[in-house]
């Protein structure tokens, strides 16, 4: 089972209109249990890959497939039983509680005449739980704040029980000690047997937490493999366009990764002299007017 085949991109590229592709010929296989960061510069396409493999974009061409089967196939309750989406922003407008968000995820699971049962109950509880949201159950999501709605949304995720999980930017909003909780309940899932593909922004977590990493930059995959592999500067530096270094902590044992600081020219300082004295400028009139009045 730990060899079985989740989900397969074969030449896949991805965009939002014919002639104008985001990535080209993409391809990667990721079988069960596998922990995958999809990392690489903002505007790399990470995001528009994650929401292509889900369904939400038809590919421009090549072929996807979840459990061998050929993702357009699939009717929207039928992929929601094997794919569950948490995106990157969600724009709430109605003063639903977290638990009536949370228990949204069961729907796939639930005839049209059917109302939610004792399991769907024990299983949105064991959610908001298990995501530390079991306090905010009756508080209306417009209430929270962005961290906590973020966990309420990854119950709602996880409330679904499907094999595969597409998280966009899980971590998002959260402080540091709940950014790690989030990828350490998904390493515990993923242990368990799930698939977890995610696209991530902090280097730190992906190096410590995911069992590999695919690197997009330049139109395409650069680099694929455990994170010790992904996470070079010269990978990184062929991606995000700027000088990188990567060091390994000695004590976590995980990368590194910062950028090196642009040399001083005559032309930032000229840029840092104006900035400077304009806002000096401002300060000195501000004080004459007061003066004045």
């Amino acid at each position: 089972m730990a060899d079985e085949v989740v989900l397969q991109a074969e030449e896949v590229s991805a965009g939002y209109r014919q002639h104008s592709h985001v990535l080209r010929d993409v391809s990667f296989t990721i079988r069960t249990g596998e922990m995958v960061g999809l990392i690489g510069a903002n505007g790399a396409g990470k995001s528009t890959l994650l929401k292509t493999l889900r369904g939400l974009l038809p590919p421009l061409s090549g072929k996807v497939a979840v459990n061998g089967r050929p993702t357009e196939s699939f009717t929207d309750r039928e992929f929601a039983l094997e794919a569950a989406y948490l995106q990157q922003s969600v724009s709430l407008s109605f003063a639903y509680t977290a638990r009536e968000i949370v228990m949204a995820g069961r729907y796939p699971r639930l005839k049209w005449w059917e109302r939610e049962g004792a399991e769907d109950e024990a299983v949105v509880d064991a959610c908001m739980a298990y995501t530390g949201v079991a306090e905010l159950a009756e508080r209306s999501i417009l209430a929270m704040s962005g961290g906590q709605r973020q966990r309420v949304l990854l119950a709602k995720v996880l409330a679904q029980q499907t094999p595969l999980l597409f998280l966009d930017e899980p971590a998002t909003g959260l402080d540091i000690f709940y950014q790690e909780e989030i990828f350490r309940f998904c390493r515990e899932l993923c242990q368990a047997g799930k698939t977890a593909l995610m696209v991530v922004h902090e280097l730190g977590l992906a190096a410590k937490f995911c069992s590999r990493l695919i690197l997009v930059g330049e139109g395409t995959i650069v680099a694929d493999g455990v994170p010790d592999e992904v996470l070079t500067s010269e990978n990184l530096s062929r991606a995000y366009g700027v000088p990188v270094r990567v060091v390994k902590n000695p004590l976590t044992g995980t990368a590194e990764v910062f950028t090196e600081p642009p040399p001083e020219d005559e032309k930032r300082k000229a840029v840092l002299r104006m900035l400077l004295v304009g806002g000096k400028d401002q300060e000195i009139a501000g004080a004459e007017r007061r003066v004045g009045g």
